[in-house]
């Protein structure tokens, strides 16, 4: 119980640290897990996404691709406060994003999108898994050859499914549970890695 309890203590100290630094959710720091141990994201870079309220990834990316860089970030709610020079935050629901209308191809794509929970835990997954899957059809898309690959998904029935479709498009593919994730949480992060390139 002890232990339990240093832990809470540790996870809501990710939500206080958030707003000291002045990003709107803790999420930020689930990325800058996946971040620093896959070092994902370089100045220059051009960034999607994809799920970007209330905008904690989309301010994280922004500063690390600096002003050289460019960001997307498109979600179904607006963002919450102001955005860097360099990010394009567009409202609308991706599955019906023309995604040529994006302005060209990412290095990285992103996706911290998740649905809206109904308390079933397995149609809660299912939904998520869809959504990764949209995700994934979008970098599939919109990726250089050798570009890298975020996606959030609550593990379930279909997470191995959610894998081989990963492994369809990148060569390598990783699983992380960041830090910052609460311990009721069954959320995970898959990242796929170099991006094969398109067939002909």
């Amino acid at each position: 119980m002890a232990r339990r309890r240093r832990r809470q203590r540790r996870q809501d100290s990710f939500g206080k640290r958030a707003r000291r630094e002045g990003f709107p959710a803790r999420s930020v720091y689930k990325l800058e897990e996946i971040d620093r141990r896959m070092r994902l994201i370089r100045r220059g870079m051009r960034v999607l996404d994809l799920g970007g309220a209330p905008g904690s990834w989309t301010l994280y990316a922004a500063e690390k691709v600096n002003r050289e860089g460019k960001v997307v970030s498109i979600d179904l709610n607006p963002h919450e406060g102001t955005m860097p020079a360099n990010v394009d935050f567009r409202v609308a629901d991706i599955r019906d994003v023309d995604v040529d209308s994006l302005g060209g191809e990412f290095d990285l794509v992103l996706s911290d999108m998740a649905p809206k929970t109904s308390g079933m835990r397995d149609a809660d997954q299912y939904r998520s898994y869809e959504l990764f899957c949209t995700a994934v059809d979008v970098a599939e898309r919109v990726l250089v050859p050798g570009g890298n690959f975020v996606g959030k998904i609550f593990q379930g029935a279909e997470f191995e499914d959610a894998r081989a479709r990963l492994r369809e498009v990148f060569t390598k593919e990783k699983i992380v549970r960041p830090k910052a994730t609460r311990d009721e949480s069954y959320e995970l992060f898959l990242c796929g890695v170099d991006r094969r390139p398109p067939e002909d």
